[in-house]
């Protein structure tokens, strides 16, 4: 058996390696290192508690709404504040527009340039791939950034710029809008629902999200005409069988996300994609194992839990927390916000493989990116210009407090404690630490590392498109891992 090292990772915000144990051309086990620590939950300590609204948000730049929206639910709960009807739509849009960019940049940048690797030299498709989607070169990269672009205008017209806005409040958001501004939303919207309509579907939304079967996504690959890079996407994964590649069976767990005064556009739960059933969510069965991080030992609760680094530490080798859920792992991301809520096509492809896998992860990005364009508009109608945005609230409560949220990636947490005013304890797990979790105290691997056992090397060892192919379906963001 031998040990190659991969990393660290382009395209990946952040830093990342893992160790791969080799034997007979393939993974036999994997390691997963966060090598970079930085500190966040140790900067917000000692400081007035709104401050968590400027500084989480600075954890990541391509998920800052999502850090704003977990510290704004975190201090919502600690005050006791019930928020404006109109600030929890604008955030809702406002979410949902940075949620939909990540999962149009992740397909388009991150992901599909793998496939034009020289590795793929010989198939059949390689020279329209390549054409397409090769970095820099490819001629989907520049449609995808006016498209990006024009649908971040949402960030402009309800947080006045993006990342690391604080229109994001407990009370709503913190700018009201005329007509004008609304019905621009409105035309955001319309576009950026032609663009998908057009380029990634070739197909009306709602075609899309009526597919309910793998026989009826598998009709759509190769409907005629076949030109939209859904289709190519699905027509590669049928040719190199990556349905069976980086399958894991572990719960798959959303917070639910989208909330307004009546509840959650996307449920929440806990799935079992082996059996099949559903289970509510107890936040109180979160817990944080450090046995494998360079963490000092305490509470596991991260309610209670502090954030101590010990880069001595024997036996760690990540600055990545592992979590767990009921003393288990659990995968996080779109395929499973959308098995939780239900998704006929999502639970069906599930259960084929009987866990999740790389088709499925990256199929359940774009169905979701299709639900929440399908829905964007509807919430910017919604918007109410005659009545408030945001209520406002005291900054000097004291107790304990936690916000879940989604964000792209799958599911975010903040838990807070405070006194006077002050921030006490602060502890968060983002989605990355969630999948990209080492080895907790009995030795279970995290979510990655348990996807990369058993992929084939095809003699081509670090270099394997098949070990990118298994990471970048989970969609990394280190620097959110370990704060």
């Amino acid at each position: 058996m031998t040990r190659l090292i991969v990393g660290p990772f382009n395209r990946v915000e952040g830093d990342l390696e893992i160790a791969l144990d080799i034997a007979d051309d393939a993974v036999v086990s994997a390691r997963v290192t966060v090598p970079l620590y930085r500190g966040f939950e140790q900067i917000l300590v000692g400081r007035p508690a709104p401050d968590a609204l400027v500084i989480a948000p600075r954890i990541c730049g391509i998920c800052s709404v999502s850090q704003s929206m977990a510290a704004a639910a975190a201090l919502r709960a600690l005050y006791g504040l019930t928020p404006a009807r109109n600030g929890l739509i604008a955030a809702n849009l406002a979410h949902a527009a940075e949620n939909m960019a990540d999962h149009l940049t992740h397909f388009y940048l991150f992901f599909m340039p793998d496939f034009a690797r020289a590795q793929y030299a010989q198939e059949s498709w390689f020279a329209d791939v390549e054409r397409r989607f090769k970095a820099v070169s490819g001629s989907a990269g520049n449609e995808v950034l006016q498209a990006r672009k024009r649908l971040l205008e949402i960030m402009g017209v309800l947080a006045g710029k993006w990342p690391h806005s604080l229109a994001f409040q407990p009370g709503g958001t913190t700018r009201a809008i005329d007509l004008g501004l609304k019905t621009q939303l409105i035309g955001v919207t319309r576009d950026f629902r032609r663009f998908l309509e057009t380029v990634l579907f070739a197909a009306p939304l709602g075609d899309i999200l009526a597919i309910e079967t793998p026989e009826q996504l598998e009709n759509y690959a190769e409907s005629s005409g076949a030109r939209g890079d859904f289709q190519s996407f699905l027509r590669i994964a049928q040719a190199l069988d990556l349905e069976r590649l980086g399958v894991a069976a572990n719960a798959l767990l959303s917070y639910g996300a989208y909330r307004d005064d009546g509840g959650a556009f996307l449920k929440e739960g806990i799935f079992d994609p082996v059996t099949g059933t559903l289970s509510p969510l107890d936040a109180a069965a979160i817990r944080e194992d450090v046995a494998h991080a360079w963490m000092r030992d305490g509470s596991d609760d991260p309610a209670t839990a502090r954030t101590e680094p010990y880069a001595e530490k024997p036996d760690a080798y990540s600055w990545a927390k592992a979590p767990r859920l009921m003393g288990r792992p659990a995968e996080v991301g779109a395929v499973a916000r959308l098995a939780v809520h239900g998704h006929p096509l999502i639970r069906a492809l599930l259960a084929r493989s009987r866990g999740s896998n790389v088709v499925s992860r990256v199929t359940a990005r774009l169905i979701e990116l299709a639900l929440l364009a399908d829905t964007a508009e509807s919430w910017a109608k919604a918007l109410a210009l005659n009545e408030p945005f945001c209520v406002p609230a005291a900054a000097d409560a004291e107790g304990q407090s936690f916000g879940l949220v989604e964000a792209a990636r799958g599911s975010l947490g903040h838990w807070m404690s405070a006194r006077k005013g002050k921030i006490r304890n602060y502890q968060i797990i983002a989605p990355t630490t969630w999948n990209f979790s080492p080895r907790d105290a009995r030795g279970v691997a995290g979510p990655v590392e348990q996807a990369l056992a058993g992929v084939p090397l095809a003699g081509l060892g670090a270099r394997a498109a098949a070990v990118q192919h298994v990471v970048r379906s989970f969609d990394p963001c280190m620097v959110c891992t370990a704060h």
